[in-house]
C-alpha cells in the first residue's frame, strides 16, 4: 500500500482525503444493521462484545464512534474497519478508499514481492489442479472414500477446497509447466523436491491435500495426508518465502469472522478437527498445524479476541502441547498495566496478563472431530466447562505425583506456589492457596507467609508482534503536532524507551500516529520498527525522525515528554467528556432516566480524571519553570 493520488502529502493527505469522501454512519451500518438513531447521534448494540443494553454509539458530527461498555474503546472509520476485519491499517486504507472510489497507487514491489507474489499464484493453481483430481478424476476416489469415512461432506470439501496428488513423480510438475510456471519456481513453492541427479519431481504423491491459507485466503502450503503406508503419515510444505508453518493457522482464513463475532478462538490440533467443526458450525476452529502453538500463532490469534482455549490431544504429546501453549500464550497476549498494593504498602505497577486463556478436557482417547461427530452438544457442553489455566496445571501436577508422599507433597507446592504467585486478585489468590493447603497438607498461613517471600517485582513481559490497536477519536482533517513531538522525542531518544510500556495508545487519536506508536512499543529498535511498518507508513516514520527537536538535554527530554503525555490525556477526557455531554443532551430528550444516570456517573469520573491532569500538569509547569525546561505545544 502507498499513497494515494488525492491532494495532501503523504499518508496524512490520503486519510484526509478518505475521510472527507466517507461517512461513518454508513461504514457501521454495513457492518452493523441495528444501528439506529438517537438525537444528533446512533446507537446500536456493540458489535464487538455482547450485551443487551446498547452501549455503542456513532458520532456523526465527529466522524467517530465509541463503545461506552465492556469495549471502553472507540475511534474513526479507519479504526473501526481494522477491528471488524482483523486487518491491518495499510488494508484498512485499502478498503476504505475503495469505497471512497480513491486511486491508491500501488506499491514498488521489490524483487522479493515479485518472487512471493508469484508462489502464491502457483500454489493457487496447484491447489485448483489437487482439488478438480479429488472431486472428478477415478485416481482420486480413495480419497474421496477416506472422506466419506471421517464424515466430511461435499460442501466441506468444498469449502475447504481439499484435493488429491496423484500417485505420480511427475503430475503436478508437468500440470503447472504447461501454465506457464518454471521448475525453480516450483522448487521455490515447495511443490517439487530435487533429485541428486538434478532433475525434481512431485513432493506430495497419493495423498489427501490440504490447502494451507492465510488469513487473506490466500493458499500459502499444503498439509498431506497419506492414503497408504507411506511415511511420513502427515507432511507439511518445507519452509518457503512465503510459508511458514510456525506463523500460520489451519482455517483461520474461514474462522476469523466467528473468532471476532464470537469473542473466542478455539485451537485444536488437526485439518480434520477443523473441518469436522466447521461443518456442524463450530467455525470459530482453526488448528496450529500439528505443532505446540507458537508466537507468531498467537500474535494471529490476539488480533481477533483475548479469549482462546486450547483443545489438545488428552495423551502425553498433547500434554506438553498444552503447557508450551500455555506458556507461549501468556507471554505473547498484551498485559495492561495494574497498580499493585506490596504487603508494605506500596504501590507498584505490574504487568497483568490482558487475556483469558482455558483449556478444554477431551475425553481420553477422543479428538475434537469425534465429539462432534458423535454428539454436537457435548461439544459445546466441553466449550462451556474449559477450565482455566491454573486449574488445568492444578490437576496435571497433582495427577503426576504421589500425594501421600512428603517428597510429592513438596514438588506439587514447589511447581503450584509460582503460579499462584502470579495472581493478583487478593481473593482469587486466597482461594488457591487454600486449595494447596488441602492438596499437600501444609498450614495456609505458612503458605502465604512462603509466597510473601518469593514474591518479586514482576516484569512487563515482551510482547509479541504487532497489536491489533484499540482506536480512539480521530479527526483527521490535519496533522496532530502534540502526538508527532511525542514521537518524535520516543524514536529520536533512546533513554526515553521505558515510558513506552505505561503509555496508552488511546493518546493517539490519528491512527497513521498510533500505528507508528504500537510498531514502536513491540520492537527493540528503529530498524526493528521500520521493518514492522507497512509501506505506506515508513514515510511518516521518516518525517518523525527528521523532526527539529527544541530540547537537547536527556533531563529537558524527559520533562518535555511528560508535559506532552500530560496534555494528550486531558485531549483524550475532554473529548469523552464532549461526548458523554451529547449522549446526555439526547437521553434527556428521550426522558431514559436509567442510562442517564449511568452515563451522569461517568461523568462525575472523567471530572475527577481531568482535576487530577490539571492537578499534575500545574506542579509539572511550575517545576519546569524553576529549571527553564522548555514545554511542547
Amino acid at each position: 500500500m502507498i499513497w494515494g493520488q488525492g491532494k495532501g502529502d503523504g499518508i496524512v493527505g490520503t486519510i484526509d482525503e478518505i475521510k472527507q469522501r466517507v461517512d461513518i454512519v454508513e461504514i457501521v451500518s454495513q457492518y452493523v444493521p441495528g444501528l439506529k438513531k438517537t438525537g444528533r447521534n446512533f446507537r446500536a448494540p456493540c458489535p464487538f462484545h455482547p450485551e443487551k443494553v446498547p452501549s455503542f454509539f456513532v458520532f456523526p458530527e465527529r466522524q467517530s464512534w465509541h463503545c461506552f461498555g465492556a469495549c471502553a474503546t472507540g475511534g474513526d472509520a479507519f479504526s473501526f474497519v481494522m477491528r471488524k476485519e482483523g486487518v491491518d491499517f495499510g488494508e484498512a486504507l485499502r478498503i476504505l478508499a475503495h469505497r471512497a472510489g480513491i486511486s491508491l497507487a500501488p506499491p514498488q514491489r521489490h524483487e522479493g514481492q515479485e518472487q512471493e507474489e508469484r508462489l502464491r499464484r502457483i500454489n493457487e493453481a496447484a491447489s485448483e489442479y489437487y482439488h478438480q483430481l479429488l472431486c472428478h478424476s477415478q485416481a482420486g476416489e480413495q480419497a474421496r472414500n477416506y472422506l466419506v469415512q471421517r464424515g466430511v461432506s461435499d460442501k466441506a470439501i468444498q469449502d475447504f477446497q481439499l484435493g488429491f496428488s496423484p500417485d505420480s513423480w511427475e503430475a503436478l510438475r508437468e500440470q503447472l509447466t504447461r501454465s506457464g510456471y518454471g521448475e525453480g519456481e516450483l522448487l521455490a513453492g515447495g511443490l517439487l523436491v530435487e533429485k541428486e541427479q538434478g532433475r525434481a519431481y512431485d513432493r506430495f504423491r497419493n495423498r489427501l491435500m490440504f490447502p494451507i491459507r492465510g488469513v487473506d485466503g490466500r493458499v500459502l502450503g499444503f498439509g498431506a495426508r497419506a492414503l497408504d503406508d507411506s511415511l511420513p503419515k502427515y507432511l507439511n510444505s518445507p519452509q518457503t518465502p512465503i510459508f511458514d508453518k510456525s506463523g500460520t493457522l489451519y482455517g483461520i482464513d474461514r474462522a476469523k469472522s466467528a473468532v471476532r463475532k464470537q469473542d473466542l478462538a478455539i485451537v485444536v490440533e488437526g485439518y480434520m478437527d477443523v473441518i469436522v467443526a466447521h461443518q456442524y458450525g463450530f467455525d470459530n476452529v482453526v488448528a496450529s498445524l500439528g505443532t505446540a502453538l507458537t508466537e507468531k500463532q498467537v500474535g494471529i490469534i490476539k488480533k481477533l479476541t483475548k479469549n482462546l482455549i486450547l483443545a489438545l490431544d488428552a495423551d502425553a504429546a498433547g500434554e506438553m502441547a498444552t503447557l508450551r501453549g500455555i506458556e507461549v500464550a501468556s507471554h505473547t497476549f498484551d498485559q495492561k498495566v495494574v497498580p499493585w498494593l506490596t504487603p508494605s504498602g506500596l504501590v507498584r505497577y505490574e504487568g497483568l496478563l490482558d487475556a483469558n486463556i482455558r483449556i478444554m478436557i477431551l475425553p481420553q482417547g477422543r479428538d475434537p472431530d469425534d465429539v462432534v461427530k458423535e454428539n454436537p452438544e457435548a461439544w459445546r457442553s466441553l466449550v462451556e466447562t474449559a477450565v482455566p489455566v491454573i486449574d488445568y496445571t492444578f490437576a496435571l501436577v497433582t495427577s503426576k505425583l504421589d500425594l501421600t508422599s512428603v517428597k510429592d507433597r513438596s514438588l506439587a507446592a514447589d511447581q503450584l506456589m509460582p503460579l499462584i504467585g502470579e495472581i493478583r486478585q487478593p481473593v482469587v489468590q486466597a482461594h488457591y492457596l487454600q486449595k494447596l493447603s488441602r492438596l499437600v497438607g501444609a498450614d495456609e498461613q505458612s503458605l502465604a507467609a512462603t509466597l510473601r517471600q518469593m514474591r518479586q517485582p514482576a516484569k512487563l513481559r515482551k510482547r509479541g508482534e504487532t497489536a491489533q490497536p484499540s482506536e480512539s477519536i480521530s479527526t483527521l482533517l490535519s496533522r496532530d503536532p502534540l502526538a508527532e513531538y511525542c514521537l518524535s522525542l520516543l524514536v529520536r531518544c533512546p533513554h526515553l524507551r521505558s515510558h513506552a510500556a505505561k503509555m496508552s495508545t488511546d493518546l493517539f487519536p490519528h491512527s497513521a500516529d498510533r500505528q507508528l506508536f504500537l510498531a514502536y512499543r513491540n520492537t527493540a529498535d528503529i530498524d526493528s520498527m521500520r521493518g514492522s511498518l507497512d509501506i505506506s507508513l515508513q514515510k511518516h516514520l521518516d518525517t518523525l525522525i527528521e523532526k527539529l527537536l527544541p530540547v537537547t538535554s536527556e533531563k529537558d527530554q524527559e520533562a518535555a515528554l511528560g508535559d506532552c503525555l500530560r496534555r494528550m490525556e486531558e485531549r483524550r477526557l475532554k473529548d469523552l467528556k464532549a461526548k458523554e455531554e451529547a449522549l446526555i443532551s439526547d437521553l434527556q430528550a428521550e426522558g431514559n432516566i436509567t442510562e442517564l444516570e449511568e452515563l451522569q456517573q461517568l461523568g462525575v469520573t472523567l471530572n475527577a480524571q481531568l482535576f487530577e491532569v490539571f492537578r499534575h500538569r500545574a506542579g509539572g509547569n511550575a517545576t519546569q519553570q524553576n529549571q527553564g525546561s522548555q514545554k511542547c505545544s
